[in-house]
């Protein structure tokens, strides 16, 4: 397993800053949120888009993933769907980003799937993934799989297993790993008080089962990313990442295949 830390648990912080706390936590990789606040977004030209990729590189580190928004789900046009995630596809590419985040946002995995087949051949041109993370309306590994299933598209588009939601959702580790197992290609770690309250929590502080998935992921072989996705963004009272990140090091050295 590989270590990366997201963006968003440093609101308010710029990429240098990222960077420098990324280096001095042993981590190798960012996961870089796309968002205005941050400066990395789809709206960057080509020159801002170098100057972060180089910027990264320099720092001795790979950016893992791009945290998008889209929602491959989202009831509506498909048109506008596929527009943005075409966007965040190519700044992944120009980044040299192996990959980008999205949500379902909606229940319907047909529509999802149709969206994920329209983008796979520009995804495939480019060398970069979607990544459909196990969130609101899709968040077990079970509802995740049935989409990627119909989408078909497994070279283009795979699972991101946040180890929170499915099991807040009454979905045991096995079980998501089991769904997943196709399509995994990327975990974000975390602790949270209990499966009613989400408040990020120190690992192995809260009620996550962190051994559990950890032991898992490691029989499976799992030797992808790992990112430390503390919510300090949406949580601004809890502890600074850099509290957090020895923590989620560990937990990658204790279970890293």
């Amino acid at each position: 397993m590989r270590l990366a830390v997201s963006t968003l648990g440093m609101p308010g912080a710029g990429l240098d800053e990222a960077i420098e706390a990324a280096v001095r936590h042993h981590c190798q990789g960012l996961e870089l949120r796309l968002h205005p606040d941050t400066g990395v977004h789809a709206g960057l030209d080509r020159d801002q888009r170098l100057s972060v990729r180089r910027r990264v590189e320099r720092a001795g580190l790979e950016i893992a993933a791009l945290a998008g928004y889209v929602g491959v789900c989202r009831p509506g046009d498909d048109e506008p769907v596929v527009e943005a995630l075409l966007a965040d596809l190519a700044l992944a590419a120009d980044l040299g980003a192996p990959g980008v985040r999205v949500f379902p946002r909606g229940g319907d995995p047909a529509v999802g799937a149709g969206r994920l087949k329209a983008v796979s051949g520009t995804a495939a041109d480019l060398g970069v993934r979607v990544l459909v993370e196990t969130h609101d309306q899709m968040a077990t590994g079970a509802a995740l799989a049935e989409l990627l299933a119909q989408a078909g598209t497994p070279e283009t588009a795979g699972a991101m297993w946040d180890l929170l939601h499915p099991w807040r959702h009454g979905e045991a580790p096995a079980d998501t790993l089991a769904a997943l197992a196709p399509y995994l290609a990327y975990v974000q770690v975390k602790d949270a008080v209990s499966a009613e309250d989400t408040t990020p929590v120190p690992m192995w502080s809260g009620s996550v089962p962190l051994d559990e998935a950890g032991e898992l992921l490691r029989a499976a072989g799992y030797d992808g990313w790992v990112s430390l996705e503390w919510e300090r963004t949406w949580y601004p009272q809890v502890a600074p990442v850099e509290e957090i990140l020895p923590g989620a090091a560990e937990w990658v050295r204790r279970f890293g295949a």
